[in-house]
């Protein structure tokens, strides 16, 4: 019995060694990045790599949402309210992405942040 409960607690140790959201100094401002993409750019955060990925990702999520306000109040609204809405889920992943510490771009939009210099 007592060698189960030690496999047990090491099993648990070992889970919550692989995913420990936030353990990084500045991943609350990476989270910022997908609210307000430029928040980071004005601390110290600034020179995180992580940071800076979330920071470019969040810029193209913002000028995604420019543009499908824009197709919103065109005669194409059906179309800009579907692509807000596609919007929407691509926050929530990019906010799911910082959580879990990966640096995967963003679908359809992700691939165009690496044009980006800050």
């Amino acid at each position: 019995m007592y060698m189960e409960n030690q496999k047990q607690d090491s099993i648990e140790t070992e889970a919550k060694k692989e995913f420990t959201p936030l353990k990084e100094k500045h991943s609350g401002m990476a989270l910022i990045a997908y609210l307000i993409f430029f928040v980071p750019l004005l601390t110290e955060a600034k020179n995180d790599t992580f940071v800076k990925y979330h920071v470019k990702q969040g810029f193209v999520l913002f000028l995604s949402a420019v543009i499908t306000h824009i197709i919103s109040i065109s005669p194409f609204h059906l179309v800009g309210i579907l692509l807000q809405f596609g919007l929407v889920i691509l926050f929530f992943i990019g906010i799911i992405n910082v959580l879990h510490r990966k640096k995967e771009p963003l679908p359809f939009i992700g691939q165009f942040a690496d044009k980006f210099t800050f």
